[in-house]
């Protein structure tokens, strides 16, 4: 599998140095998750999250590297139509054959074991105070080993969603620079499955069935994680926009600022319709509304203007303080974490603001196809790749994800029992509390269906 690459060079060590600050971003989405959640299973959420980090890092390198592959590497082709599409890659397991020398395939190796374990910390939102921890590393599992190289390779690796462009004349094929859809929409969608099959948590509906509100237990968490999570977002968008689209390493400085921007302007947005519907500003959607800007900044953090990011940045967090609403009073999905708000919504609006505000320098290189595309007209046609994207993770990622938890709860039963969800998963699952000298909050004045 090896791929000749560049001698370690300047523009490598940036890369490198980008890619080292994404696991602030996993650091960022821990701390909010366990302030989002109650104090009697904060512990349990922080070690959760170690788990399936490792988890996910040790899966993807015995096989998910090897099915997402990048370009150069072996992968498996169907023909149809006269085209030959790329959906799965063939390396071998273990990283085995690779040169660890610099070459864009190792720096993207690094890259997507930091990457991966970030989208697999994403459905612990969904699934806060009742997944047990066993259930959640064997999740991860099938979520590092099967659905997110799958879709990573469709779009990273040379995949038919990247040859869209080439094969389907679709502008320049499915576009997202640092993982909107990938990362973000895959681990949403997965987050989703996780709530529907575990339901939701004791006492969240009362016997009406309308929702009461359980918040969270450490507003100080929350907004730490804030501030990690703009650090990991800055290295994740500008190494993914570098090793994916063919960004030129200058353009970070243009990444830097659209990523900011979006995460300030949604988190703004947030403050105020919360401010205008509550009287207050709430903290916990505020929250949600910074890290929505910073997932739906990603698929085109390298092909807008500043403006256009204040733009992506304003419609996210709109749209992620209403769907928090919409999906717990009307779809009956417990999301203590706002995952599928945040990751999902927002990753599949990242997507779709390519479409209306990407401008791609002209030539551009499509690095996921392989292609040269100097033709600037071609991106009238670019909204057209990035609706099969968002039809793909709608109509494929989401029941394959799906249907992989449900048959894996069908024998490794994925919600703590109902004695252990009373106790609290600090002491059920690890025997000790993470506040062991204050009293946690109980169930005493919650109405239980």
């Amino acid at each position: 599998m090896t791929v000749p690459g560049p001698i370690f060079t300047p523009e490598v060590a940036v890369t490198v140095i980008l890619i080292l600050l994404v696991p602030f971003a996993v650091a960022g989405i821990s701390l909010i998750n366990a302030g989002l959640g109650r104090s009697r299973s904060a512990a349990h959420t922080m070690l959760a999250s170690l788990c399936i980090f490792a988890v996910a890092a040790g899966v993807y390198l015995v096989c998910g590297f090897a099915w997402q592959g990048y370009i150069g590497a072996p992968a498996r082709v169907i023909v149809a139509a006269g085209k030959e599409w790329n959906w799965l890659g063939r390396a071998p397991f273990f990283l085995r054959g690779m040169d660890f020398d610099g070459a864009p395939i190792s720096l993207a190796a690094c890259l997507q074991i930091f990457s991966v374990g970030f989208a697999a910390l994403i459905p612990l939102g969904g699934g806060l105070e009742r997944w047990k921890l066993s259930a959640a590393c064997a999740s991860t599992a099938l979520f590092a080993g099967c659905t997110y190289p799958l879709f990573a390779h469709w779009v990273w690796g040379g995949g038919w969603l990247a040859q869209l462009g080439v094969n389907a004349g679709m502008g320049h094929g499915l576009v997202d620079a640092g993982g909107s859809g990938a990362i973000q929409a895959v681990g949403g969608l997965t987050a989703l499955s996780i709530a529907w099959i575990l339901g939701p948590r004791r006492g969240k509906y009362s016997l009406e069935g309308m929702p009461t509100a359980i918040p969270g237990h450490s507003a100080i968490l929350i907004l730490s994680g804030c501030f990690f999570t703009l650090l990991g977002w800055l290295g994740l968008n500008s190494a993914g926009a570098i090793l994916f689209t063919g960004a030129s390493p200058t353009r970070v400085l243009l990444i830097s600022i659209n990523t900011t921007l979006a995460a300030s302007t949604a988190l703004l947005t947030a403050v105020c319709i919360t401010r205008f519907r509550f009287g207050r500003p709430d903290v916990s959607i505020s929250a949600n509304g910074w890290v929505g800007g910073l997932v739906a900044s990603s698929a085109s953090c390298a092909f807008v203007t500043p403006f256009e990011a204040i733009v992506i940045g304003v419609i996210a967090g709109a749209l992620v303080t209403y769907s928090v609403e919409w999906f717990e009073l009307h779809c009956g999905v417990d999301d203590p974490g706002g995952a599928v708000s945040v990751h999902a919504m927002g990753g599949i609006w990242g997507l779709l603001a390519v479409a209306f505000f990407a401008h791609f320098p002209a030539p551009v290189v499509n690095v996921a196809a392989g292609t040269l595309r100097p033709d600037a007209a071609l991106d009238a046609n670019q909204w057209l790749a990035q609706i099969v994207g968002i039809a793909t993770l709608i109509g494929f990622v989401l029941p394959l994800t799906y249907a992989l938890n449900l048959a894996l709860n069908r024998f490794w039963p994925l919600r703590v029992v109902a004695e252990g969800e009373r106790q609290g998963l600090d002491l059920y699952e690890l025997g000790a509390g993470a506040y062991p000298e204050f009293v946690t909050h109980t169930e005493e004045f919650t109405q239980l269906r």
